[in-house]
């Protein structure tokens, strides 16, 4: 399977980088249509999602070059070729998550009513942004034999994607798609909730997240490591901590929905 879509003027244009723009183009609609349910100024939260989004991608790529600094330093060229794969969701986040606090605080709007309102849109922005690592052939778990795929129901073009040098590999990131799409239900769900406290969108995101991407490490045999241990299970739990200070902290909150 090639990872060009298609070339236009000599100029590839790859199904990574599609895969991510559908995620962002799907994101920024969501993002639009609950922020005016708050009244919150179209110009200013349109120019939160473009910044964010900016800030967001190159913290997800400098979070990936720091973890990977020796090919980098040996191979310069390759640090702007995005389209190659090396976007790190949790840079992406980390990074996102300050400049919407820098914003939020200067202009007096309310930190964590963006951060519920912006849950879904990331985790689901997630959800399709993975299917770029099946095209790229990254992002995938141990090697694991046919029979396996097969038992697990995994659709066959997906099984035959996973077949990389006569191996076949578990698509985790295809679990991960799945089960950030079954968060992005849940958030969904919660909002409709009229009784839901500001903070409890973000802190459930964190958490489901945290969980879910601790375990699909378990089987990635790429991940980022700090020495021995995975990068991205210590972001998980800390995730899975924050998310829980923030569900208690909730309680004490006014509703997302104001009466």
């Amino acid at each position: 399977m090639s990872r060009i879509a298609f070339t236009i003027l000599n100029i590839n244009i790859y199904w990574y980088s599609i895969c991510i723009l559908i995620g962002v183009v799907i994101a920024y609609f969501l993002i639009l249509h609950e922020s005016k349910k708050h009244n919150i100024n179209n110009n200013l939260i349109t120019d939160l999602i473009f910044y964010t989004l900016i800030i967001g991608i190159i913290g997800a790529r400098l979070y990936y070059i720091i973890f990977n600094l020796d090919y980098y330093l040996n191979n310069p060229s390759e640090i702007l070729k995005i389209y190659n794969g090396g976007l790190a969701i949790h840079g992406g986040v980390i990074s996102g998550i300050i400049f919407v606090y820098y914003y939020t605080k200067k202009y007096s709007i309310n930190f964590l009513r963006i951060l519920d309102i912006v849950s879904p849109a990331v985790i689901i922005a997630q959800s399709i942004g993975r299917w770029g690592n099946f095209f790229n052939k990254e992002a995938y778990g141990s090697i694991t034999s046919l029979k396996i795929l097969q038992n697990l129901h995994i659709p066959k073009f997906i099984i035959n994607g996973m077949k990389i040098n006569n191996h076949y590999y578990y698509p985790t990131f295809f679990f991960e798609s799945i089960l950030c799409l079954i968060g992005f239900i849940i958030i969904m769900l919660i909002r409709k909730n009229k009784n839901t406290k500001l903070g409890f969108q973000i802190g459930f995101y964190f958490i489901w997240y945290g969980i879910v991407r601790f375990f699909i490490e378990i089987l990635r045999e790429d991940s980022l490591m700090l020495f021995n241990i995975k990068m991205a299970q210590i972001i998980s739990i800390i995730s899975i901590i924050l998310g829980i200070i923030l569900l208690i902290r909730s309680k004490k909150e006014e509703k997302y929905y104001k009466e």
